[in-house]
C-alpha cells in the first residue's frame, strides 16, 4: 500500500544511534516489505500484535538489488504515520545511482524518518554472486553512510558479521572494514543472524580491539521449523552450529520438539547476551509474531526473578 508523502513535513524522529547509546538495552524488530497481499496483512497483523510490546524500533528491510524499493518506503512511511513505533528503513546500493539513492533518501525524510540502515546489498538472484557497481552508484557501504549523512539529519546505522562478510577475504580484513564503515559515519550495528553467544562477543572484542566503541545490537532469529536451519545459511552465508544442528537433528520428526528447541535456544542465548552487556536486541521475525513474543515473554520471566 503506497501511500503519498504528506503535504506538511512531520516532525523528525528520535535518534536509534543516541537510543542505543542511552541506559538499558534496547528491543527491536525486523519486518519485510511483503509481495503479495496475503504477506501485506501478515505483515500488518504482525506489527499490530507486536506494537503492545514497546519496542525500542522497528526496522524494514530492503530486497536484493533494490526489489522493494518502493514496498520498503511505504511501509516504513506508513508504520511513521499509522502506528506508535519508530522506523528504520534498510536501504542498499545495489543497482541504484546515486540520483535514485537521493530520492529514496528524500522520500524517508519528508515521512519525518530520520534512521536508516545503510547496507551494500546482495545481487538479485544470487546472494554470493559477482558485486556489480551501478555506473552512477556507489561502490562501498562505507560510501552510503556518508551519502545518507550528508544528506540530513539522519542516524545510521550498518551491518556487521560475526562470521565475516562472505566477500571479506578473512576475519581481520572484515573488521577493518566494519571499522571504516564507522568513521564515516555509523553510530551502530546490527550483525547478520547467528546462533551461539559466542560469536557475537568474540566479534565485539575484536571490533574493540581495533579501537572501535560503535554499539553493535545482536541479530537474533528462533528457530521455528526445521527449514529455517537451511534459510539461515542462506541469509547469513554462515554454516549453521553443528552443535546445534545435532540437537535439532534428534527432534526433527517433531515439529512442535523443533520449535520448543529453538524457543529455549534463543532465549538462553538472548539470555547470555544481556548478562554480558549487549546494548539491545534486534528480533529477525520473518513477519511473525508467535515466536518473537514468546523469546520475549521469557526474558521478561527471566529478568523478574
Amino acid at each position: 500500500m503506497a501511500l503519498g508523502l504528506p503535504s506538511v513535513l512531520p516532525p523528525s524522529q528520535p535518534s536509534i544511534g543516541e537510543l542505543i547509546r542511552a541506559a538499558g538495552p534496547t528491543f527491536s524488530f525486523e519486518f519485510f516489505p511483503p509481495k503479495t497481499a496475503d504477506g501485506e496483512r501478515q505483515l500488518w497483523r504482525a506489527i499490530r500484535e507486536l506494537e503492545p510490546l514497546l519496542p525500542s524500533f522497528v526496522s524494514i528491510t530492503y530486497g536484493a538489488g533494490g526489489t522493494t524499493r518502493d514496498t520498503t518506503v511505504a511501509v516504513t512511511e506508513r508504520v511513521a504515520t499509522e502506528t506508535t513505533l519508530l522506523p528504520m528503513a534498510h536501504l542498499t546500493a545495489v543497482n541504484h545511482s546515486v540520483a535514485e539513492l537521493r530520492n529514496v533518501i528524500g522520500r524517508l525524510a519528508a515521512a519525518g524518518v530520520r534512521n536508516v540502515l545503510a547496507v551494500r546489498g546482495d545481487p538479485p538472484g544470487d546472494p554470493n554472486g559477482e558485486w556489480v557497481r551501478h555506473p552512477d552508484g556507489v561502490l562501498y557501504a562505507e560510501d552510503l553512510v556518508r551519502l545518507v549523512r550528508d544528506s540530513g539529519d539522519f542516524s545510521v546505522g550498518v551491518a556487521s558479521f560475526p562470521y565475516k562478510h562472505p566477500r571479506s577475504p578473512d576475519i581481520e580484513t572484515d573488521t577493518r572494514y566494519f571499522v571504516q564503515k564507522c568513521r564515516a559515519g555509523a553510530e551502530f550495528a546490527i550483525t547478520q543472524m547467528f546462533f551461539e553467544a559466542d560469536d557475537y562477543l568474540r566479534l565485539r572484542d575484536r571490533v574493540a580491539a581495533a579501537g572501535c566503541d560503535t554499539p553493535i545490537l545482536p541479530g537474533v532469529m528462533p528457530v521455528t521449523q526445521m527449514r529455517t536451519i537451511e534459510r539461515s545459511e542462506q541469509l547469513s552465508g554462515a554454516p549453521f552450529p553443528r552443535r546445534l544442528a545435532d540437537r535439532f537433528a534428534r527432534v526433527a520428526d517433531d515439529p512442535e520438539a523443533v520449535r520448543k528447541l529453538g524457543i529455549e535456544q534463543a532465549s538462553e542465548m538472548c539470555r547470555r547476551l544481556l548478562d554480558e552487556g549487549v546494548p539491545g536486541i534486534h528480533f529477525i521475525t520473518l513477519n511473525r509474531s508467535t515466536a518473537t513474543r514468546e523469546v520475549w515473554q521469557l526474558l521478561r520471566v527471566g529478568a523478574a526473578v
